[in-house]
């Protein structure tokens, strides 16, 4: 198997659904990436819970996940589970994200994701994203929609236990969803550690790469 490492970031996008959705899916590999470039600009779009409890819960989450980067979230008002009804609010608001950021990297749900409105952003991400690195990350949830990874990125013991804590410490609103807790997220890690010969690791469906082995 061939590790690839990319050189210094200098800016990642992260795109969600819903407030916790970046958490929940690549919440390991934000420390991570922040704290190994300190100075990181993270720009990050969530579509709902704008005006709600859940923004400001979403605003304090990423602020911690984030501690060592520039942080620039925005959370609009899309209504929960009706984000294909607002199909151009939604194209209109990734079109304005995108003209603002320039990454590297960018995150998004993963195409196959079982909820209309993870599934709608995963698949306009590519509509703006053109010629970028676009990672499709997993939530953990009730649906069976559970993908098959082909990016697999491993994460320290240390920074699984605390996104799981966080997780808990930030969204007190989903405390009552049975899979919320700190044994699933474990264990979704343990399993994609078990399929990278790691103790823990986050999965990404990747969409589309170039790869450049010096031939041109």
């Amino acid at each position: 198997m061939i590790t690839l490492a990319p050189a210094r970031l200098g800016e990642v996008a992260l795109l969600g659904a819903h407030c916790d959705d970046i958490a929940i899916g690549m919440g390991a590999t934000l420390l991570t990436l922040t704290r190994g470039n300190p100075g990181l600009r993270v720009r990050a779009l969530v579509l709902s819970g704008g005006g709600t409890a859940r923004a400001s819960e979403e605003n304090a989450a990423l602020e911690r996940f984030c501690a060592d980067a520039e942080l620039d979230l925005t959370v609009l008002d899309v209504p929960d589970g009706r984000a294909p009804a607002h199909w151009d609010r939604v194209k209109s608001a990734l079109a304005e994200f995108r003209r603002d950021t320039d990454p590297e990297l960018v995150f998004a749900p993963q195409r196959g994701d079982a909820h209309q409105d993870h599934r709608l952003l995963a698949e306009l991400v590519t509509t703006e994203f053109r010629d970028h690195l676009v990672l499709g990350y997993e939530i953990l949830k009730w649906e069976t929609d559970t993908p098959r990874p082909v990016v697999l990125h491993p994460v320290a013991p240390e920074i699984a236990a605390e996104k799981a804590r966080l997780l808990a410490e930030c969204y007190p609103s989903q405390a009552h969803r049975d899979w919320f807790d700190e044994a699933a997220f474990l264990g979704l890690a343990r399993i994609r550690g078990v399929q990278c010969h790691s103790e823990y690791a986050e999965g990404f469906e990747l969409i589309k790469a170039v790869l450049d082995l010096g031939g041109v």
